[in-house]
């Protein structure tokens, strides 16, 4: 699990991808949003009752074993972004899309959105 801080981070490689596939070379985040439903779980458990038999007496002992904890869930984050050109007004201020996914970049777009972290 990666948590928001992670998500944000995917969220903004997407951002900088789908900007240069658009034909910019900037953005501003706009809007962003994120959402956080993980939570844990633990199944069911077994018991197993063991015993012994004196006489008429029944001597017993039952242990209780919990079963695995799973987590499910995940951290969400949206963003609400604005492309710039080089050269626009506005775009000075703007993050560098190519500088978001490195020098590397070209292979970076092909390779595509990461779904997680």
């Amino acid at each position: 699990m990666c948590g928001a801080t992670g998500s944000s981070k995917v969220a903004e490689r997407q951002a900088a991808i789908e900007t240069l596939k658009a034909g910019f070379d900037r953005y501003i985040i706009v809007g962003a949003d994120s959402a956080n439903n993980v939570r844990t779980m633990r199944t069911g458990g077994t018991y197993n009752t063991t015993g012994t038999v004196y006489g008429n007496q029944i001597n017993a002992t039952t242990t209780y074993t919990p079963g695995p904890i799973i987590a499910a869930g995940r951290h969400d984050t949206a963003f609400s972004i604005k492309m710039f050109k080089d050269g626009d007004p506005g775009a000075s201020r703007a993050i560098s899309a190519r500088s978001t996914l490195g020098p590397n970049w070209a292979n970076e777009i092909k390779r595509g959105a990461m779904t997680t972290c």
